[in-house]
């Protein structure tokens, strides 16, 4: 076998090993990750859980009833001809936008129960699985 070179038993380092992170960063970088929550779950209220889509299902509402009364207002009052096709125009489009934010938020509750439940078996089956390794 050959002796290794002198360079670099005079405690001098490659270029290569420099340039490696050092072995607590490894520990590190999954900190941010996603997966933690899973490990780390604190019970949150129903606010925590339902606010985005009850501000979705607000806005929409809101939205949708601004359409109605815009489109309304367009058949009720005489504005030219010009203003009235504006009318005409966007009181559609904001009951078609503010619809389409309703349906959107409507959807989104029974997929966050459905995600809910999912996370309490995990849990579950998690400690269950533990308990039986740690035997």
């Amino acid at each position: 076998m050959e002796a290794l070179p002198q360079a670099l038993e005079v405690d001098e380092k490659s270029p290569e090993s420099r340039d490696l992170l050092p072995s607590q960063t490894a520990s590190s970088l999954c900190t941010s990750s996603r997966s933690e929550s899973v490990w780390t779950t604190t019970p949150r209220n129903n606010w925590e859980i339902y606010n985005k889509p009850i501000v979705i299902m607000s806005v929409g509402g809101a939205i949708f009833l601004l359409g109605v009364a815009v489109t309304c207002l367009a058949y009720k009052l005489d504005l030219g001809k010009k203003g009235s096709e504006a009318l005409k125009m966007m009181g559609p489009a904001f009951l078609s936008l503010g619809l389409m934010m309703l349906v959107c938020g409507l959807v989104w509750v029974p997929i966050i129960k459905k995600k809910q439940k999912q996370r309490q078996k995990s849990v579950f089956f998690q400690n269950l699985k533990s308990f039986f390794l740690n035997r």
